[in-house]
């Protein structure tokens, strides 16, 4: 492996420009070959398959979140030891895809598919995929996703097309595949069916209409309640609950259908909730899924009443041809006009909208093709139950149990061009259908060559529910399928945990006999920082390309691992990106610090612990916490907890403290301390480097490559691991006694208005031998980093006259103020200021002892005058003691 532009042992620039580096850095991994996994290899395998991106698409934050979350369990896993495959690749997204080509066509051309013919409308989304279908795969590069580019998938590639074809063809011969009539989405606009997430539920404002079904006798009505009366022509009943008393004596009469001449039967179902509304509902079957259920059981006719383009068909008599909101105004009106309409009240209601192009989603139906589910659900769901599968976090077991148990059947056809013909075809003399995993060239029962294949295409996710075994050469017995599946985990979000994660499990588990992934890593969704749903209604959406065109991709992803827990949505803010970005800025800045102070001798500094200053032991030992901590972080998942650790002890201990206690060996006389503090400062730098290259790799590579190091590449670095013969653990209570002090001293100085060039002296009263020990070893570190200029210690004795205090946890310190403030003037300016919040804590205690403000204010202008008082009081308490000490 060549060196990538930046050498061994160099400085670094001044300011980190990511633009300069990420491109570069990539180059050089991918040319290095860094990302390839090597099937032959003895390592034991690692794999995660990609959840491929629509080839359409272009990476939004959710993408981002969820491949960077890849990216640093492959990445981890790859330093720790392991063949590492990360396999990427793209969905043909059928209904996207065909939808973005057929725009493309009106505007070019001001034709329609059907113009250019099926053949030819293919031909050119193929070339729309080959001249457009790379954006998404560049898109994921640039977010540092360390895939084997050369196992890339495509959902049509001829492989997985064949595995396909496969999957149908022996779920049919098993009965798993049925044509029937079903309910199902279907899009008038789109004239496609939909898959349950191509469905977005979005609450609008509307009325439930309450409306009076006369029974037919002319004795009496009923009163059901519906937000679509428009649908009321496909009625076939009403229903009511069967131990629902009061209509137990009308189940079996008929009722009349207002606005029509035909009458509807009373029925008794379970369905039907008694505590909801009248506890009467209409029966459409052919436009409700809960109502096509009622129907098989009653075994009730299934008339519909809209129609494929969303219009209302002859069946609703006067009103065929209309819209379904012109129908539904015009039947409101006619209900009212002829006594029928009861009332109607507001409500909102969660309507479905097609995801492509807003239109309101009509349940209709359909002669579709449909995967029977219950006998797939089955198995996966025995399977969880032993254990087979693991979800992080655990509450989505359960979730996930309960959908399985709840299973319907799957609607697997589309009246697309686009995407994996059925492959069924019909014979025209004796109109049986042959199913074939080859095209056929004559009918398999009569032998006629009259046939022709079903037109429509299948669910994207029927293909992409496939991808962990069909990318790794199923049917195929490949040495891939062989090293790396069953694959180990799988992240994805919480909103396709059904669609597709549950379609992966029961497919791999049908044809593969095995689980698919070991687990399942769930995280939320991306919110803007009012907690709502990022879309393009509400102009609230980030391009995460613009988040690394102006911080760097390692910002973007360090954004989008900090401050989250497994499972859990976050809220996106440009302020967190700026602190990230701050974060490298620091750990750049502590590198070239380190660079700048070894000299120009590139080699290796030897470590020698027993030459290790205080500083050095403590610093290491703290490193050795951080490496085993951080490592049990990653292997639970726990991605954002992993980069607080690792954030705290990089830019607190790391560069607020090591680098400051090391100046004092790099500035000093004794050249042996100062090689050993170099050695020391690389080998904290080096480590921390490996365990931060997972979360933000350019970066961490850029600074490894200057260091001096052993290797050709961080990427393929060993993970660091805890050594017990580098814990000191009295060094660590000794530093922390050294940083107490020295915090407090800051404190004191900031308080007084001391400015830090001021040399202070200090008066140091330890309550232990083990604090006089800690602080007596530190001794040096105090003078320099509280600019002391001389510090005295005593066991016992009184405070210093004029001076300030503060107690630590092993003692008490004392400032002498005397040449160091002006003691009079001091203690002027505290004797006003206490005069001045005196009054403050007088007048609000006043306020809050009227009895007519506390009753009458909001609650919120009376607690907020509460905390006012607390803190006026407590900054009392402070000058008080301050002035105290000028006595």
């Amino acid at each position: 492996m060549s060196q990538p532009e930046s050498k061994r042992g160099t400085h670094l620039p001044t300011v980190y420009d990511p633009k300069a580096v990420e491109a570069r850095m990539y180059r050089f991994w991918e040319t290095a070959g860094a990302f390839r996994a090597d099937a032959a290899s003895s390592k034991p395998a690692f794999s995660i398959v990609m959840p491929p991106p629509n080839v359409t698409g272009s990476l939004h934050l959710g993408h981002a979140w969820n491949n960077t979350l890849q990216d640093i369990i492959i990445r981890h896993r790859r330093m720790a030891g392991y063949e590492a495959l990360f396999l990427p690749g793209t969905d043909h997204a059928g209904i996207a895809t065909q939808a973005r080509v057929e725009k493309a066509l009106r505007e070019e051309t001001g034709q329609t598919r059907y113009d250019l013919g099926r053949e030819r409308f293919v031909e050119r989304v193929w070339e729309w995929k080959h001249a457009y279908g790379n954006q998404i795969t560049d898109q994921v590069r640039a977010i540092g996703s360390s895939c084997d580019w050369s196992r890339e998938r495509f959902t049509m590639d001829e492989g997985l097309s064949r595995a396909v074809r496969k999957v149908f063809v022996d779920l049919y011969e098993k009965g798993l595949i049925y044509r029937g009539n079903r309910i199902i989405n279907w899009c008038p606009r789109c004239a496609t069916a939909l898959s349950d997430i191509e469905v977005e539920h979005v609450e609008v404002p509307a009325q439930l209409y309450h409306v009076r079904y006369p029974f037919a006798d002319g004795e009496g009505s009923l009163t059901v309640a519906t937000t679509r009366p428009e649908t009321m022509f496909a009625d076939v009943a009403v229903a009511v609950h069967p131990d629902d008393p009061r209509y137990a004596p009308i189940v079996g009469k008929p009722v009349c259908l207002p606005l029509t001449d035909r009458t509807i039967p009373v029925i008794a179902d379970a369905y039907v909730d008694r505590e909801y509304g009248t506890g009467c509902v209409k029966i459409t079957p052919a436009h409700d899924p809960n109502d096509f259920e009622v129907g098989l059981r009653h075994d009730l006719d299934m008339p519909q009443c809209i129609g494929p383009d969303g219009r209302l068909t002859e069946l609703a008599g006067p009103y065929a041809g209309l819209s379904r909101e012109e129908a539904r105004a015009r039947v409101v009106a006619d209900l009212e006009a002829q006594g029928f309409l009861v009332g109607a009240e507001p409500l909102d209601h969660a309507v479905g909208h097609c995801s492509r192009c807003e239109t309101v989603v009509e349940p209709l139906l359909s002669l579709q093709w449909f995967v029977r589910m219950q006998p797939l659900a089955q198995p996966a769901l025995e399977a969880l139950r032993r254990g087979e599968l693991r979800f992080v976090p655990a509450r989505f077991e359960r979730i996930f149990s309960q959908w399985l148990e709840n299973v319907r059947d799957w609607c697997i056809s589309r009246q697309l061009w686009w995407g994996h013909r059925i492959p069924v075809w019909y014979c025209g003399q004796c109109g049986d259908a042959t199913v074939s995993l080859d095209d056929p060239a004559a009918c398999q029962h009569c032998g006629s060559t009259e046939i022709h294949q079903d037109e429509d295409v299948l669910d994207t996710w029927f293909s992409s529910g496939l991808w962990p075994f069909s990318t790794m050469g199923w049917p195929e017995a490949t040495e891939d399928m062989a090293k790396f599946y069953p694959t180990d985990v799988l992240v994805t979000a919480y909103d396709i945990l059904f669609f597709w994660v549950a379609r992966m499990v029961f497919t791999g588990l049908e044809f593969t006999g095995r689980m698919p992934f070991r687990e399942v890593v769930v995280h939320g969704l991306i919110r803007d920082g009012q907690g709502r749903k990022m879309s393009k209604s509400l102009g609230n959406g980030v391009d995460p390309l613009e988040v690394i065109e102006r911080y760097g991709a390692d910002a973007l992803r360090f954004t989008l691992t900090t401050g989250t827990s497994p499972g859990n949505d976050q809220r996106f803010f440009w302020e967190k990106v700026e602190g990230s970005r701050n974060f490298i800025n620091k750990l750049w800045n502590a590198a070239r610090f380190v660079l700048m102070n070894l000299g120009s001798d590139a080699a290796l500094p030897e470590l020698q612990p027993g030459t290790w200053s205080l500083a050095d032991r403590w610093i290491v030992t703290r490193l050795q916490d951080v490496v085993s901590t951080t490592t049990e972080q990653l292997n639970r998942y726990d991605f954002g907890e992993a980069c607080r650790t690792l954030y705290d002890f990089a830019w607190d201990e790391f560069c607020d403290w090591y680098i400051e206690f090391s100046k004092l060996s790099l500035y000093g006389t004794d050249e042996d301390a100062k090689v050993q503090t170099r050695a020391v400062l690389v080998y904290v730098l080096d480590t921390l480097l490996r365990l931060l290259h997972p979360v933000i790799p350019f970066v961490t590579e850029e600074i490894w490559q200057a260091l001096p190091h052993e290797g050709e590449a961080l990427i393929l670095a060993h993970w660091p691991e805890p050594r017990s013969d580098y814990r000191f653990e009295s060094a660590v209570a000794e530093a922390d006694t050294v940083m107490e002090v020295v915090r407090a001293v800051r404190n004191l100085r900031s308080e007084m208005n001391v400015a830090p060039s001021k040399p202070v002296r200090l008066d140091i009263h330890p309550r232990t031998d083990t604090a006089h020990t800690a602080l007596a070893a530190g001794v040096a570190y105090l003078q320099r980093l509280c600019n002391a200029a001389s510090i005295e210690f005593h066991r016992e004795g009184d405070a210093p006259a004029q001076s300030v205090s503060a107690v630590f946890s092993g003692g008490e310190l004392f400032v002498p103020l005397a040449g160091v403030v002006d003691v009079d003037a001091e203690r002027d300016r505290l004797q006003r200021e206490a005069g001045r919040l005196q009054s403050e804590v007088k007048r609000a205690s006043a306020k809050l002892a009227n009895e007519s403000f506390v009753s009458r204010a909001p609650a919120a202008v009376v607690e907020a005058e509460r905390a006012k008082l607390a803190d006026y009081q407590q900054q009392l308490e402070a000058v008080t003691q301050r002035l105290a000490g000028l006595t």
